[in-house]
């Protein structure tokens, strides 16, 4: 049953932790600024529970804990990069952690740690079933709010993708073959498996007594191969038992079949390596990854994609995080990030800083229908040896090699697509060399990142560190958690967390401007009590704006202030 936590803990007069402490801790612990106090107000207090009363019945079963203190529990533990023990520790005997979820009575109740995954738990099965993240929700709702009271401004936003390995172990061919037959084995059904024939039922036997790794690792290729050819026949006798539909592997077992193999008339054959997508099962233990080799990175896992401000120099903020299987092109997350963007922000934005990875001519054509300038820092692939300049529907062709001006003519356009436009060239050899409308945007594509000043170039830079940020805690580029709910998750959790750093150095960085203002005032009146007698109010209070106005340069305006005065 669910029931909405209060908005504050009334503190106890004999086990408030407040009370028993004295001197620098009282004063560490009730500073308003200190991490602790700004996660409670910053990410724990902007939780709105009732995005998570869909997870609980209404009817029956006992309240549930603060929903409010199990997400920054959930945060907290991928902001410090904490094990779940160390999470559970750090709650019951850390102080500031404790303030930090808003347990301010040292006999305030933590959660219990069946409780804690139960939530996970039942995230997870909210999602997979409805598509519905509610973590992403809260982390909106957490960050819409602190884009309002800090007003961090969108106009220009920045993103960048990052490959995320899942915790998985690389797999051979037929070690995903052999696991995923083995988990669907030790599933059967104890009365399907004595109607098998014995020839089965040893096949069965083998694979679920032997490790695929020592069977890889003592053959020969050929000798893996007849295995595997072996293991196809076994799948199709397995897939086959009509008993056996409701096995909690079978969609699984199904799918390395249709991938690993094919059938030729009668005969179950092995598929080439060649006809295998990077789609394909990479380990049964994590059915979501897919494997990507993106500049000689080979991963098998997810891609990443944050988007964050870029306005203001102190405070920008993480505005939208996605997370794809890693083949996903990084084109895909360019407008659904803007509109995700727009939502948090409350307003569209102007500008655009990426690289040329999000580029297509759909993306383009995107940011020109929503007056969004976008800035590619550059583009994939090397640049032709062609300069095309399109004109009043001329095409003026310059070989960049040797600096001849050519004429083009328009062509016809191809059988496959009778709408794009084309034009020719001869050759020094004598052949055509064709040009379609896309290598024209290309090459003004080009120009335009050549001619781009450089401090817009530079602009999108920065969001690499926030990607470091992100994935400072992985292991060899790896997450601790497998499938994509799981992953987007930390994702999200990790983000909530860069967030509220920023807004902390953001706080101490006032704090410190506003300790330099009041340092002014000081002088200003030691130096007003000096020279009553040579200047006015007037000039007094011109020299308090002037002193604002330049705080930064204060000392210089203070030895001025002495020449004039002393």
């Amino acid at each position: 049953m669910f029931k909405k936590s209060k908005d504050g803990t009334q503190q106890d007069m004999f086990n408030s932790i407040p009370s028993m402490l004295k001197g620098p801790s009282y004063k560490q612990y009730n500073d308003e600024s200190g991490w602790h106090n700004m996660f409670r107000t910053q990410v724990v207090e902007r939780v709105d529970e009732l995005i998570f009363k869909p997870l609980y019945d209404e009817s029956m079963g006992a309240p549930n804990v603060s929903t409010r203190v199990l997400v920054g529990m959930m945060a907290l533990k991928e902001g410090f990069g904490w094990s779940d023990n160390e999470l559970f520790e750090q709650c019951r005997f850390n102080l500031l952690v404790r303030s930090a979820l808003g347990l301010f009575n040292i006999n305030d109740s933590l959660p219990a740690e069946s409780t804690y995954y139960l939530f996970r738990q039942r995230i997870h099965e909210y999602q997979r079933q409805n598509d519905i993240d509610i973590i992403d929700i809260a982390f909106k709702q957490i960050t819409q709010g602190q884009v309002l009271d800090y007003q961090v401004s969108g106009r220009s936003i920045r993103m960048d993708s990052k490959l995320i390995g899942s915790n998985i172990a690389w797999c051979t061919r037929y070690e995903i073959v052999h696991d995923t037959v083995a988990l669907f084995c030790k599933a059967l059904k104890e009365s399907t498996l004595k109607k098998l024939k014995i020839d089965l039922r040893s096949q069965i036997k083998e694979v679920t007594e032997n490790e695929s790794q020592k069977i890889v690792y003592r053959l020969g290729r050929e000798e893996v191969n007849k295995k595997l050819q072996a293991m196809g026949y076994l799948i199709y006798n397995l897939l086959s038992l009509a008993k056996e539909r409701d096995n909690p592997h079978y969609q699984l077992l199904l799918r390395v079949y249709k991938e690993q193999y094919r059938v030729n008339g009668y005969q179950v054959e092995l598929r080439p390596k060649e006809e295998i997508q990077s789609d394909s099962l990479q380990s049964p233990h994590d059915p979501d990854c897919s494997y990507r080799d993106k500049d000689g990175n080979q991963v098998k896992g997810y891609s990443t994609n944050i988007t964050e401000t870029c306005d203001n120099e102190n405070l920008n903020l993480i505005v939208d995080v996605q997370v794809s299987k890693a083949n996903a092109s990084d084109t895909e997350f360019l407008q659904p990030a803007i509109n995700n963007a727009e939502q948090v922000l409350q307003h569209k934005s102007e500008d655009i800083h990426i690289d040329g990875a999000y580029h297509s001519p759909d993306n383009v054509a995107f940011c020109q229908n929503n007056n969004i300038n976008p800035y590619f820092t550059g583009i994939q692939g090397m640049a032709g040896r062609y300069d095309l300049t399109l004109s009043d529907e001329d095409l003026v062709v310059v070989d960049t090699q040797t600096g001849e001006v050519i004429q083009a003519r328009k062509a016809k356009p191809t059988k496959a697509n009778t709408h794009t436009k084309r034009w020719s060239i001869k050759t020094a050899d004598g052949k055509n060399r064709y040009f379609s409308q896309k290598e024209i945007e290309t090459c003004q594509l080009r120009k335009q990142i050549a001619a781009m000043p450089i401090e817009k170039r530079n602009k999108r830079n920065n969001v690499e560190a926030t990607i470091f940020q992100l994935s400072y805690f992985t292991r060899n580029n790896k997450t601790r958690y497998r499938g994509l709910i799981q992953t987007r998750m930390w994702a999200i959790l990790r983000c909530i967390w860069i967030n509220l750093k920023r807004i902390i150095a953001y706080v101490e960085s006032i704090c410190q401007r506003t300790s330099k203002i009041r340092i002014i005032r000081q002088n200003i009146v030691v130096f007003y009590r000096k020279s009553i007698n040579f200047c006015s109010d007037f000039l007094i209070s011109n020299l308090y704006y002037s002193f604002f106005q330049n705080y930064k340069n204060y000392q210089t305006n203070i030895n001025f202030i002495k020449l004039y005065f002393l």
